[in-house]
């Protein structure tokens, strides 16, 4: 089973994003997106390290306590209310069906890390993520 960091950033936010994807301390995939948000990036992160990692699973290290939610949490219900949620629309909906469809297909342990608290693999996901952003590409 593969490990992985992700990380997404956005700035301004809303603004142009970019995400990583981490393995053994280097870039694996990298995407953007010329207007988006933090959010957007941080579950686009998290696809691509699925999709990277496919049938042969992965356990994702991430700094996004929300996509995690969504992925472990509330899709499920989302789903089985035609994905529509009690008190307004689900936001990011592309994402969260991608994600939850994922995570459902492949074997897929989310750990939650704080962000931006030194945490090495961490930090290096966020300047990759950055370096994404600002429009670099992987050969």
């Amino acid at each position: 089973m593969k490990v992985l960091w992700t990380d997404g950033s956005a700035s301004p936010n809303p603004g142009p994003g970019g995400f990583a994807v981490i393995e053994d301390g280097e870039p694996v995939v990298l995407g953007s997106e010329a207007e988006s948000t933090n959010i957007r990036m941080e579950g686009l992160a998290m696809i691509a390290a699925m999709e990277y990692a496919g049938e042969e699973g992965c356990e994702i290290h991430s700094d996004s306590e929300f996509w995690i939610n969504v992925a472990t949490k509330w899709a499920p219900g989302w789903k089985a209310q035609g994905w529509r949620k009690s008190h307004g629309e689900i936001k990011n909906l592309d994402i969260v069906k991608k994600l939850y469809e994922l995570y459902q297909a492949y074997p897929v342990k989310l750990i939650w890390v704080r962000g931006h608290v030194g945490t090495e693999m961490n930090e290096l996901a966020d300047a990759w993520a950055n370096k994404a952003r600002n429009g670099y590409q992987l050969d």
